[in-house]
């Protein structure tokens, strides 16, 4: 162990000499170890706009940018991550003001123990108990700034340890993370099942966190703990992924102080052979957001990820309406059938033709609440006549010819609104129901040239009223991409709202490098990446987007 940190902590003195030593920076190679990285920076110029609701911005110009930089010399590694926000880019919460190193980390790994101080990101399982990530594009980043370890003791186990507290902006959160998990790859462990068609790895993980009660009115507990268990079973073209936690009574103001435990159950089966695949999956939450601090709100301080259950669309118009992971109470089911019509014949033409069938339904719980409301009680289906989304979709996937290719795809969605944007249950249920066409033509005219467009239509006689957008994109390989696109809301209820929503953007790549210039007319809604959602407000101006890596 002792040699473990000597050699850190010389590692760790050579890689701090090359980030003084700024002439050597972007060389590959330096002192025996190599630095990679890579940049980003987004800045936008933006105008007000009665029309569509954007309002002035003071500063005019806002930016996000970062710099990662991680050095490498055999087992030892080490990172810094620079990040500016002047200020925030609209949407991100304006505490990220500020420019600093905002994450750096060391860490050593051997044949059967690992260690890493710093910032970390890790998940366990699923992520159902702890799942610590970065996503720039949400301003989600609750790393644990501590220490975490991972030992192998033989093949077939891993034991994980994690202790420290999370990154709150520039900060650190007041709580204390503590956790472990274990994994145990029957395949690998016992030599009788190593040929084994059946692949089989369990699970368990245990999280707890530790913050004070300075509480007058209530007794909250100082100590929260989660437990989780999990399997991953494979045989032949079968999949199946399940996971369940409970959670011990952790009252705060995500859950309006409640005292129930929360629970979670995930259920993922997958099928597949040649042609034809199944998937499905199912999940129930019971006050189940888990932070390691109680006052907080929104995506501040999360521990965990509740897997989403619903498909994301990625098509422009589909995504007004995406859903929101429901920590606090929901219960989901979806089903995918994907299947291949054969090439060559007369219903598959000469490359075969794929079709996707995909319905997902989520409800609320029948919470009945106690008199005060510091408990209740509820079933384990859910209430049917709580319907917070569903979505009946299909999609046809055709090559017709080597330049060729057509994408039809059909949705008819309902979306809680108030649920989903406000999270709150009224009396009235205000659904928004939607049903959508999305056709995208893809068309490759030589070997270095491409083009692809995309008609989209959605009809709702709810919210803003429906919409039109069509979108003609062209790429001139390897270098430049032009993408033209206007949306239409054409349906607004209030005529002086029926606006039109022009986006124009050009980019130019070369080696590991992209700049891309836009002009954007941003309408305001939900952006989400795996069911986490941030709100973005409307805007109107140009944008600047530089990535770099080396």
């Amino acid at each position: 162990m002792h040699r473990t940190f000597r050699v850190i902590f010389r590692n760790l003195l050579c890689w701090i000499c090359c980030m003084v030593g700024a002439n050597g920076l972007m060389a590959q190679n330096v002192a025996g170890g190599t630095i990679s990285g890579s940049f980003q920076t987004d800045v936008q110029y933006l105008f007000p706009d009665s029309i569509i609701g954007a309002e002035k911005v003071d500063e005019n110009i806002l930016s996000n940018s970062f710099l990662q930089l991680t050095y490498r010399n055999g087992g030892f590694t080490a990172g810094l991550r620079y990040e500016a926000y002047l200020n925030p880019l609209l949407g991100f919460d304006p505490r990220f003001e500020g420019q600093g190193i905002a994450n750096r980390f060391a860490s050593y790994s051997s044949e059967h123990f690992d260690v890493t101080v710093g910032n970390i990101y890790d998940q366990f399982g699923n992520g159902i108990v702890f799942r610590s990530y970065q996503e720039w594009t949400l301003g989600i980043d609750n790393s644990v700034d501590g220490v975490a370890v991972r030992v192998r003791p033989t093949e077939g186990v891993t034991l994980k340890g994690i202790l420290g507290k999370q990154r709150f902006f520039w900060e650190r959160g007041e709580g204390i993370v503590r956790g472990a998990d274990g994994e145990l790859n029957l395949n690998q462990l016992i030599p009788s099942m190593a040929e084994s068609k059946t692949r089989l790895v369990l699970g368990g993980s245990v999280v707890s966190k530790f913050e004070k009660d300075e509480d007058s009115q209530l007794q909250l507990p100082e100590n929260v703990t989660a437990f989780s268990g999990r399997l991953n079973l494979t045989h032949g073209g079968l999949n199946i992924n399940g996971e369940y936690a409970y959670k011990i009574n952790d009252p705060n103001s995500q859950n309006d102080y409640v005292y129930n435990p929360g629970n979670a159950l995930y259920l993922n089966a997958t099928y597949s052979r040649k042609g034809f695949a199944v998937i499905a999956s199912a999940k129930r939450i019971d006050n189940f957001d888990f932070r390691s601090q109680r006052e907080v709100t929104f995506q501040e301080l999360t521990l965990n990820f509740l897997p989403p259950t619903s498909r994301f669309h990625t098509y422009r118009l589909p995504t007004l309406y995406p859903y929101a992971t429901q920590f606090n109470g929901e219960v989901g089911f979806s089903t995918t059938l994907l299947y291949k019509i054969p090439k060559k014949t007369k219903l598959g033409g000469k490359y075969g033709t794929q079709l996707q069938l995909n319905y997902s339904r989520i409800n609320g719980l029948d919470k009945m609440y106690d008199d005060p409301p510091f408990t209740y009680e509820t079933s384990f289906l859910g209430d049917p006549q709580k319907l917070y989304f569903q979505d009946l979709n299909f999609e046809i996937n055709r090559k017709w010819n080597k330049k060729l290719r057509t994408i039809l795809t059909g949705i008819w969605m309902q979306y809680n609104q108030d649920v989903v944007e406000l999270g709150i249950e009224s009396d009235s249920v205000n659904l928004v129901d939607v049903k959508m066409a999305v056709l995208e033509v893809q068309y490759r005219v030589n070997r270095k040239t491409a083009l692809r467009g995309e008609l989209q239509y959605m009809g709702t006689p709810d919210d803003r009223g429906s919409w039109a957008m069509a979108l003609i994109e062209a790429s001139f390989s390897p270098h430049w991409y032009i993408t033209i696109f206007d949306e239409y809301n054409y349906g607004n209820p209030v005529e002086a709202l029926r606006a039109h929503y022009y986006n124009g953007s050009v980019a130019y790549n070369f080696g590991a490098t992209r700049i891309g210039f836009s002009y954007s007319r941003q309408r305001r809604g939900l952006l989400c990446v795996g069911g986490i959602c941030r709100e973005v407000p409307a805007s109107n101006g140009f944008g600047l987007n530089i990535t770099s890596s080396f």
